[in-house]
């Protein structure tokens, strides 16, 4: 057993936890360390599609709006690799996805605090501190500390029907390892209205006539929303909204994210229009077997000897109806599922009255609200700033100035022109807002 009592273990590492390891590396007398269970870090390698950009520009990276003098940033990342006069040149404010992939990659082999192949298989709390059994190969590990920080992150989440049906139906996470495969078959139906879902049609349509399949894509959205992005509606991802949000009670936080949607599950508007040329260019040269459904729903999902039989519902007509397709990519994005071995400390975590974790404004999930913390779980309490990666370095710099009990870096309050709620001088004398 280790004898050390880490200040902090942080558990999974994507890009959260990466960007708190690099923000947390010149920081004196911290003792952090990172677990995952993984060989090395690899962010989404199944949707690293050619050509395919991030949805946040490159001054989101891991460091940057916390310390902009950081090593770790991106801009060092590119001269380090001979690459930043050709990105300057390119003038686009927008990473590609595969360079994001690897710019973290990057990050990750300069730090010593990282520590792969550790599965955690339980978490135990005694006298002040967390007690980690850990699994590295066949060894077994004890790692002891007194504050965790959770990034286990969202997995891959298929309709229930979909699930058990077997290599027919592809979530989007598995999607390049399936490629070929896929492509092989008569026909592929693509179910989804993200930007996942919009990526991997365009994908399949550029090859529509080498292969010859029939490709339709399916969606319950109205219409195959663009993501919104303009200035004002940017400043919801901001100190200032979370603020807000997170002073709302929790059933008027819930309608709110239901109706906040197309803010941060849309498809990029530059892929839109190239959807649409491709689109046009393929019916000029005579290729008709495309469909795209809008505001069809999917009840049901059987496979059989040839392929899948998809039973769907138009939704404002009201009628039902059947397609048959060899295969199905379910781009039906990901959710939140607790680890095992979170049990170990259920006794010490707060809920809310629908069981989900109940985190503090400063992302603590425990009762003390000073020894867990979350990252990226926390969308029904800090809403949509929640999965945006623009948002990472401030949410880091908020769990260093708890873990440190100082202010490491500057932590903003408020960026935004907009005031979301009531100005306080406004309200009538000893009133509040709920």
């Amino acid at each position: 057993m280790r004898q050390t009592v880490h200040d902090f273990i942080a558990i999974g590492l994507g890009p959260f936890n990466l960007s708190l390891a690099c923000l947390a590396e010149p920081v004196d007398g911290l003792d952090g360390v990172f677990l995952e269970q993984r060989a090395g870090f690899d962010w989404h390698p199944g949707m690293l599609l050619e050509g395919a950009g991030m949805q946040t520009p490159f001054l989101a990276d891991l460091v940057t709006l916390a310390d902009p003098t950081s090593r770790f940033s991106f801009l060092n990342y590119l001269k380090q690799q001979g690459r930043l006069y050709p990105f300057y040149i390119r003038e686009n404010f927008f990473a590609l996805r595969a360079e994001f992939n690897d710019y973290c990659q990057w990050a990750a082999r300069q730090l010593p605090t990282l520590y792969f192949h550790r599965r955690v298989e339980r978490v135990r709390w005694h006298n002040g501190v967390y007690r980690l059994s850990v699994r590295h190969g066949e060894e077994s590990e004890t790692w002891q500390a007194r504050r965790l920080v959770l990034g286990t992150g969202t997995q891959p989440a298929l309709p229930p029907c979909c699930e058990g049906q077997g290599e027919r139906v592809v979530h989007s996470a598995d999607y390049l390892a399936n490629k070929l495969r896929l492509q092989m078959q008569p026909s592929i139906t693509v179910l989804g209205s993200g930007q996942s879902a919009a990526e991997i049609y365009l994908d399949l349509l550029r090859d529509i006539d080498r292969y010859g399949y029939r490709l339709d894509w399916i969606t319950r959205s109205p219409r195959f929303f663009p993501l919104e992005y303009t200035k004002l509606t940017l400043e919801m991802t901001s100190p200032d909204y979370i603020d807000y949000f997170h002073a709302l009670t929790g059933s008027r936080r819930d309608r709110l994210i239901d109706s906040q949607d197309g803010l941060y599950k849309g498809i990029n508007r530059a892929l839109i229009d190239r959807i649409y040329e491709v689109l046009y260019q393929k019916r000029l040269q005579g290729i008709d077997r495309i469909r795209l459904l809008t505001n069809t729903s999917l009840n049901d999902c059987r496979a059989g000897r040839d392929g899948l039989t998809l039973t769907l519902t138009q939704t404002e007509q009201q009628q039902t109806f059947r397609l048959d397709t060899a295969s199905l990519v379910a781009a039906t994005g990901y959710a939140y599922r607790p680890p095992a071995w979170l049990s170990g400390i259920e006794r010490r975590l707060r809920r809310d009255d629908r069981g989900r974790l109940d985190l503090t404004r400063d992302y603590a999930v425990d009762v003390t609200g000073r020894e867990v913390f979350v990252q990226n779980v926390g969308l029904h309490t800090h809403g949509l700033a929640t999965p945006d990666l623009g948002m990472a370095c401030y949410r880091n710099t908020c769990l260093l100035r708890a873990l440190t009990g100082r202010e490491i870096y500057p932590v903003e309050t408020r960026i935004a022109f907009q005031t979301f709620g009531v100005p306080s001088e406004l309200l009538p004398q000893g009133h509040a807002c709920p």
